[in-house]
């Protein structure tokens, strides 16, 4: 007998989100209702819930469940130095620039589980920027930080990074950064010194330092204009002037409240970079 698949509602989905903000203060309300739904449908789907009501009851009451219901909403699929063309143009347009600066702050926001933040790190390494740099990498989710914190990645996926890395304009043999155990890649602490990572709420909360540098990629595709605009509002408030913003492939200035305060610097790379005013 074939089982009957419940497919959630518009209004169940809106419930949902409703207690998230409620009982925990995530606003989703913004974010692309389509995705939103399509993630929280396969979630119900995968652990077999038998109605919506206890679905909604395990979100209420499990609080273990909850930070994994998280994960599952905000998932971001990342890999160290991905894109290595992006990579290049920090390091060929955007790094040099920050060079001549005494102390470079970057908030690298939306970090997901860090492949990408150890990938600045190490850039600024090899440029010899690393020791005036500090990073601040944030994201909602407190569990893809734990182990963003731990700076430990699966071993089978160095070789897909080491070429990345050699694409990006990297010198070196990769492998110099980590510390291969049994299965896993462990990055060097002379990189995680460096890095901060806090939990940071895009939607909600606000700019907590000024920086020369800010990226945040393949985030702002989840979210609404209106919810865009915010948070590139954010980043602008929280950029010096002449500082840079960095966004994903898929993403873009054009058509927002802010594109007149930046001047594109690498279009297909998408860095800009804020006017003087």
């Amino acid at each position: 007998m074939k089982e009957h698949v419940h497919h959630l509602k518009d209004e169940e989905v809106n419930i949902l989100l409703n207690d998230l903000l409620e009982q925990y203060g995530y606003d989703f309300t913004d974010y692309s209702f389509a995705s939103v739904k399509r993630r929280l449908q396969r979630v119900y789907i995968n652990d077999r819930f038998p109605s919506f009501a206890e679905f909604r009851y395990r979100v209420i009451r499990d609080s273990t469940y909850l930070t994994y219901l998280m994960e599952q909403i905000t998932v971001n699929v990342t890999e160290m130095f991905r894109d290595p063309a992006f990579f290049q143009a920090l390091r060929k347009q955007v790094l040099p620039v920050l060079a001549t600066y005494p102390f470079i702050r970057i908030w690298h926001a939306g970090c997901s589980t860090g492949e990408e933040v150890y990938s600045m790190a190490i850039l600024l390494q090899e440029m010899n920027l690393l020791h005036k740099s500090v990073i601040y990498a944030t994201d909602i989710n407190e569990s893809v930080l734990e182990k963003a914190r731990k700076g430990i990645f699966p071993l089978a996926y160095m070789q897909q990074y080491s070429q990345n890395y050699l694409q990006s304009g990297g010198q070196h043999d990769f492998s110099r950064y980590y510390a291969a155990n049994y299965e896993y890649a462990k990055f060097s602490e002379s990189l995680s010194e460096k890095i901060i990572f806090a939990a940071h709420n895009l939607v909600t909360d606000r700019s907590f330092n000024e920086f020369q540098l800010i990226i945040c990629r393949n985030v702002l595709i989840y979210f609404n204009k209106d919810l865009q605009d915010k948070v590139l509002h954010l980043f602008s408030e929280s950029l010096e002037q002449l500082g840079f913003l960095a966004l994903g492939a898929k993403e873009t200035l054009r058509f927002t409240t802010v594109a007149p305060l930046f001047k594109p610097l690498a279009q297909k790379e998408k860095i800009w970079r804020k006017i003087a005013t």
